[in-house]
C-alpha cells in the first residue's frame, strides 16, 4: 500500500516572500504562513485564547518568480503541497526544519493595499500559476536528482 504526503492550509502571508535564485538559474520562494485557532470559552468560564501555527513555506521556479510578484505580507491564501523535512548539522548540533513545498497556490483575499488594476482577477492570475505547476515538478526533480533539496543552498 502507498503513502500520502499532502498538506492543505489556508492562512496569511506573514512576510512578502524571499526569492532567491540556485546556480543554473532555478528560482526558489521561501515565506512564512499563519494559521490561527480561535479561542473559545468553555462551559466552565474558561477562557482559551487563540493559537497560531506558522508554517514554512517554499515554492520552485515560475511559482516562486509568481509569488514574488502577486503575494503580499497579510494577504489570505491556499496552499497545497507536501512536507519535506531537511536536517543539517550547525556549530556540532543536528537541526531539522519541517517545510510545506507548496504545489498549489490560490490568493483568497488582498487587503485593499494590494488590490490590482490590471483587470486580472485573483483566479485568472492563479490560471497563470497553476500552468507553471509542470515546471515545479521538473525543478523539484532536477535539483532533487543533484543531491537534495537544499544541497546548492546550504
Amino acid at each position: 500500500m502507498s503513502s500520502v504526503n499532502k498538506v492543505i492550509l489556508i492562512g496569511n502571508v506573514g512576510a512578502d516572500p524571499e526569492v532567491r535564485y540556485l546556480d543554473r538559474g532555478v528560482a526558489i520562494a521561501t515565506f512564512n504562513l499563519a494559521t490561527t485557532e480561535r479561542g473559545y470559552i468553555m462551559q466552565n468560564g474558561t477562557q482559551v485564547p487563540d493559537v497560531t501555527e506558522w508554517h514554512s513555506i517554499v515554492l520552485w521556479r515560475n511559482l516562486a518568480e509568481w509569488a514574488q510578484q502577486n503575494l503580499r505580507k497579510s494577504m489570505k491564501i491556499y496552499v497545497e503541497g507536501k512536507l519535506k523535512t531537511r536536517t543539517w548539522e550547525k556549530d556540532g548540533q543536528i537541526r531539522r526544519k519541517t517545510e510545506v513545498i507548496a504545489e498549489n497556490v490560490q490568493i483568497l483575499y488582498r487587503p485593499e493595499q494590494y488590490k490590482r488594476n490590471d483587470g486580472l482577477n485573483p483566479s485568472e492570475s492563479q490560471n497563470e500559476a497553476s500552468e507553471s505547476l509542470n515546471d515545479e515538478a521538473q525543478a523539484t526533480q532536477e535539483v532533487q536528482s543533484q543531491g537534495g533539496f537544499f544541497s546548492n543552498i546550504f
